[in-house]
């Protein structure tokens, strides 16, 4: 380090507005001599996580200082416990999506050169008001632009009003995990039913109450003309309008509602809902979206029987019947000709469909862990009606509430959530602008679907789901989603 090389204060902040939802960063560079404000960054991230969004401010913010002296040394200030900690090399870091945005920030200057310290978050009102604006931009279809911040009046003292539309306490969920962000934002992020056994017409006995957001889009041959990059069907609460589309209004991790709809019970899904849900069309101009064609396996010697088969159990192959299957869809979607690359879920069902459908496509398959069905610890291999033979109690915890683990240590349809919205963000922005086909299984699919619709997590067991089906959903670059297709199975009639 030469003599003059300058000291540097970073100030950094992210937030989403659901979690996953909308969100943003900003980052301020400060001279630490003077405390003069040297740089001002923000932007819009369409939908990410809270814990990602803050860890986008930090890599901007240590970029920016770079930029002014790539000698400097520089003192990070951030009010998210999680990211000084990992940082610090106090905390592990786990999330696979934090992981490399934590050593793409340990880069930007050589180790020994950053310091990391935890401050209030009313000490960081310059960063979380440039966060704010930037997620205030995303929501009007823009980008923020320097020439717009009013985030020097904060850091001065003078706090603005929250902007309208904006209810306190909607940006951030706690960032003590190191797994997965906590809090309202989280709770919300709940799935449903999944599995053979719950996917082939049984019907569950269900104690919640119902309400109006959980309207499934049926599919058939006609809607899947155009699901697949053509005409964009979108979902209004509840009814399909050819040719157009919601905008900035759909896809939310915590439930944000679609225009029309009844708004879950749980209050996060609430307060997401009036946040996200801006009334209107999008802009026309956002480009081509990520569209995700959702297919589920083929049938296995379980799917018939009704039984439990998740991550957790034997790992079957498909039966003959789902060989057949999958010959049928890979000749359907060979005449559609849209494919342009498939993930598949590293279980041996999945990959088996996946792999026969890219040899007819000549595509290759690329494996992805989120996709993998929920585990179903000790009801794997058992039917409905044997788990409630056996295990009554832990059944009706799990029907009554997301949060509840099935016997034996499985995974809950709410960790099942957070882990599908993160494969989703992750896959979004990969593939922007292009065609996937995601191999999965009844959770997954559904929680996607569920996502997209932001109806309530109750509305899961409320769709039917075929072997071999398709789905579709688009997600375009303001954060909006639209539903295509669902359930589609006439390549197999």
């Amino acid at each position: 380090m030469t003599g003059s090389a300058r000291e540097f204060v970073v100030e950094a902040d992210g937030g989403s507005r659901g979690n996953p939802g909308p969100a943003g960063y900003g980052a301020v560079v400060r001279d630490a001599a003077t405390g003069q404000t040297l740089v001002e960054a923000a932007e819009y991230l369409g939908v990410v996580t809270n814990n990602v969004a803050e860890y986008r401010g930090l890599l901007a913010g240590l970029r920016a200082a770079g930029e002014l002296d790539p000698d400097a040394t520089v003192h990070v200030r951030m009010d998210s416990k999680l990211v000084v900690e990992q940082m610090s090399g106090r905390w592990k870091i786990k999330h696979p999506d934090m992981k490399p945005l934590a050593a793409e920030a340990a880069r930007v200057f050589p180790p020994g050169r950053v310091t990391y310290e935890w401050i209030p978050r009313a000490d960081n009102k310059h960063a979380d008001r440039l966060a704010n604006e930037a997620m205030d931009a995303g929501a009007r279809g823009e980008q923020w632009s320097p020439s717009t911040s009013t985030a020097e009046l904060v850091a001065g003292g003078a706090e603005r009003a929250a902007p309208a539309g904006r209810t306190a306490g909607s940006r951030r969920s706690g960032d003590a995990s190191g797994a997965a962000p906590a809090g309202a934002g989280e709770a919300a992020d709940v799935a449903a039913a999944g599995g053979d056994a719950l996917s082939a017409g049984e019907r569950l006995p269900r104690t919640t109450t119902r309400t109006g957001a959980g309207s499934a889009v049926s599919g058939g041959a006609a809607a899947a003309a155009g699901a697949f990059g053509g005409g964009e069907a979108a979902v209004s609460g509840g009814g399909a309008i050819a040719g157009e589309r919601v905008g900035r209004a759909a896809r939310t991790g915590a439930g944000g509602a679609v225009p029309g709809a009844a708004e879950a019970p749980a209050a996060a899904d609430v307060r997401a809902a009036k946040v996200v849900a801006t009334p209107g069309w999008g802009p026309p101009d956002m480009g081509s979206p990520a569209t995700f064609v959702l297919l589920r396996h083929g049938e296995t010697p379980l799917t018939p029987q009704k039984r439990f088969s998740g991550s957790g159990g034997s790992d079957p192959s498909l039966s003959p019947v789902g060989r057949e299957q999958a010959e049928r869809v890979a000749e359907s979607l060979a005449r559609r000709g849209t494919i342009e690359a498939i993930v598949a879920s590293p279980l041996a069902r999945t990959r088996e469909t996946a792999g026969i459908v890219a040899a007819r496509l000549n595509l290759a398959v690329t494996v992805e862990e989120g996709l993998r069905e929920t585990d179903f610890g000790a009801w794997e291999g058992l039917t409905f009606g044997e788990v409630r033979d056996r295990h009554p109690a832990d059944l009706d915890a799990w029907l009554a509430s997301p949060d509840a683990e099935p016997t034996g240590g499985g995974e809950s349809f709410a960790a099942t959530a957070t882990r599908v919205a993160a494969t989703r963000d992750k896959l979004v922005a990969a593939y922007a602008g292009r065609t996937v086909l995601l191999v999965s299984h009844v959770t997954p699919i559904k929680t996607f679907l569920r996502l997209a619709l932001g109806a309530p997590p109750e509305s899961l067991f409320r769709m039917e789901l075929s072997a071999a089906s398709l789905s579709a959903v688009a997600y375009y670059a303001d954060g909006g989603a639209s539903v295509r297709l669902f359930n589609e199975t006439s390549h197999l009639r």
